[in-house]
């Protein structure tokens, strides 16, 4: 799996990298299932990197957004 950055820098990633982040989100970062559910909402109709968009509606820190790109590094 790899993690490609189109033009206009949308992340595209396979179901099960989204799933194992979503985990990741919750497991080792604890974003609650609300605030990922905000945020998903706000991703249909504003498309955009997941990471970026619960940064921007300050659902996450700025050391949390650094983790999450660091862990997708590495997925």
């Amino acid at each position: 799996m790899t993690i490609q950055t189109k033009q206009g820098g949308a992340l595209q990633m396979s179901p099960s990298t989204y799933s194992r982040l979503i985990h990741f989100l919750q497991e080792d970062l604890s974003i609650s299932a609300a605030s990922l559910a905000v945020a998903l909402r706000h991703r249909e109709q504003d498309p955009g990197p997941l990471p970026m968009i619960l940064w921007q509606y300050g659902l996450i820190t700025l050391d949390q957004l650094e983790k999450i790109y660091d862990w997708l590094e590495t997925a």
